[in-house]
């Protein structure tokens, strides 16, 4: 008879365990040095191992050949138990025992001497759902059991058990298996199985496993089912209702391309093919990831990655901070889309506000042609970037700004040209910081003279410094060094600045709040007062 693969396949060593390695390695030292405890708790996700770490540790405690890491597995003891007929193994689903009087008939039983092993074993899964009076009860006996008693407590929700209970065990937390080694076991489940698979199909299966190997089997059951016999992607992501990555890979495309058309024409196909918009809104938050990963730490990428190609190429067509914000969109768009009229509409918003929004400095010129050419007649709001003619020009060599009325005039004029480059280099971080912070003094030759305050030289480091020179490099197209200076800026930075403007727009909101004849009825006729710090000036 065939049996399901998440039975087939159950571990039954330390060593066929998977991603509980700190867990596998802290019993299997405990074993060997006999150290055992009375009581072990373990805790984590559904489908993690923790019944089945339990059933191997019962084979370490009874095995003929005696305790140890490595039970022997043929003897009647192991047998017994890999079998389910191991007379001194007890499992206990507290979910169906929750009264406190099996639980008294339980511990009763514990004082007898075991019929066939060394050791008594029970094991209560999910224990957290018995009674506070069942817990009383076991509390003495789990404290001081028989010699011959060992107990095994599995839980998904160790915040509800007792800590009078937490205290009596040696607690150990199984974590979620990570894709990586999940997509690695179901690759050698199949080749054992003689099963054909694409590895793309297995990497989506370990993915929607969301840590749970227990649940990437049973996964794994109905693909070869769906599949005739075979796991291919195609079929993988239809069964799975997934928007697939051709599909996600087109909107991206369009994405880049700024064509708003093509994008909701491929949200119709997806729609067509019964794809799930909230679950393709989850693909796309990972995809984003994906791209985030192949442009900051491209060596993170993973070489057996079928996608890695398409990742790079995407990685490519978005600025840094354009996935950024996508990323932030698309997670938005994810917890909005129970409130849109329906799945669809949601989707294609989500998408739309990605389209409509951009980072400062990034262009997508194919956006206002489409507008345009569609005759729209509201204008289309942007993040601001400054055009290429308004580019700050440096002051003639060898200007330089002095303590004197005459020069404050020209200093001004290099703030607001300093500020204006500023607008259009995408800084972020401490070299946004330091920038923001100095003054442009002038230029000679290729050397851009900077200043900055006392208070902000903590900002004068090498990193910093670098990433200011190269963004200022990339917008002139020439070769610049920096030379900044400490003291006292003659003008005003564009930190500065940025705070007068602050300033003025609060101080106008604080008169117009005062006189507004409803607050001054409230103030006049109740005594009300206006909280100052509750004034938050508009754009």
């Amino acid at each position: 008879m065939n049996q399901a693969l998440a039975r087939k396949w159950r571990p039954k060593t330390f060593a066929e365990l998977v991603g509980q390695e700190h867990v596998v390695q802290a019993l299997t030292n405990s074993l060997g040095t006999q150290r055992l405890h009375h009581a072990y708790l373990f805790t984590g996700t559904r489908g993690v191992g923790k019944t089945t770490l339990a059933r191997i540790l019962a084979k370490a405690f009874n095995c003929e050949q005696g305790v140890s890491a490595t039970p022997c597995g043929t003897c009647s003891a192991c047998t017994g138990i890999d079998a389910g007929r191991f007379v001194d193994l007890l499992e206990v689903d507290a979910a169906s025992n929750t009264q406190v009087d099996k639980m008294r008939e339980l511990l009763e039983n514990a004082l007898y001497a075991p019929t066939a092993g060394r050791y008594k074993i029970y094991v209560i899964d999910e224990v957290h759902q018995l009674s506070g009076h069942s817990f009383n009860a076991m509390l003495k006996t789990l404290e001081e059991p028989p010699e011959h008693v060992k107990f095994v407590l599995a839980t998904t929700d160790p915040q509800k058990v007792p800590v009078t209970v937490l205290s009596r065990c040696l607690q150990f937390n199984l974590r979620q298996i990570p894709a990586e080694q999940i997509r690695a076991r179901l690759a050698e489940i199949l080749q054992s199985e003689s099963v054909a698979f694409e590895p793309a199909a297995i990497a989506v299966l370990a993915r929607a496993a969301r840590g749970s190997l227990r649940d990437a089997l049973s996964l794994l059951d109905q693909a070869i089912a769906h599949g005739g016999g075979q796991v291919d992607e195609a079929s993988v992501s239809a069964m799975l209702g997934l928007a697939g990555h051709e599909h996600l890979y087109n909107v991206l495309q369009s994405l880049a391309a700024g064509d708003g058309k093509a994008m909701l024409a491929q949200a119709d196909a997806m729609a067509a093919h019964g794809i799930a918009f909230e679950q393709a809104l989850q693909e796309l938050a990972s995809l984003w990831h994906r791209i985030a990963v192949a442009q900051i730490v491209p060596a993170a990428l993973s070489a057996d990655d079928a996608d890695q190609p398409m990742v790079q190429d995407l990685a490519g067509r978005f600025s840094p901070e354009e996935v950024q914000l996508c990323y932030q969109i698309t997670n938005q768009g994810r917890a909005d889309i129970v409130l849109a009229p329906d799945e669809y509409a949601g989707f294609t918003m989500t998408l739309l506000r990605m389209l409509a929004f951009a980072p400062e400095g990034a262009t997508r010129a194919a956006i206002p042609a489409a507008m345009a050419a569609s005759g729209a007649g509201g204008e289309r709001r942007t993040a601001p970037a400054a055009p290429a003619a308004a580019a700050p020009t440096p002051q003639a060599k060898g200007a330089k700004a002095v303590d004197s009325p005459s020069k404050a005039d020209a200093a001004s004029a290099r703030i607001a040209d300093w500020a204006g480059l500023l607008g259009a280099l995408r800084l972020s971080g401490m070299a946004r910081q330091l920038a923001h912070n100095c003054e442009l003094v002038g230029e000679s030759g290729d050397v851009l003279e900077l200043r900055v305050a006392a208070a902000h030289k903590h900002l004068l480091e090498k990193g910093p410094q670098e990433r200011l020179r190269a963004a200022i490099e990339e917008h002139l197209g020439r070769s610049i060094r920096l030379k900044i200076e400490v003291g006292d800026p003659v003008g005003h930075t564009p930190a500065q600045l940025d705070e007068q403007e602050r300033r003025s727009r609060l101080e106008s909101a604080t008169q117009a709040l005062n006189a507004d004849p409803f607050v001054r009825e409230l103030v006049d006729g109740f005594g009300a007062q206006v909280v100052p710090d509750s004034i938050k000036p508009q754009r």
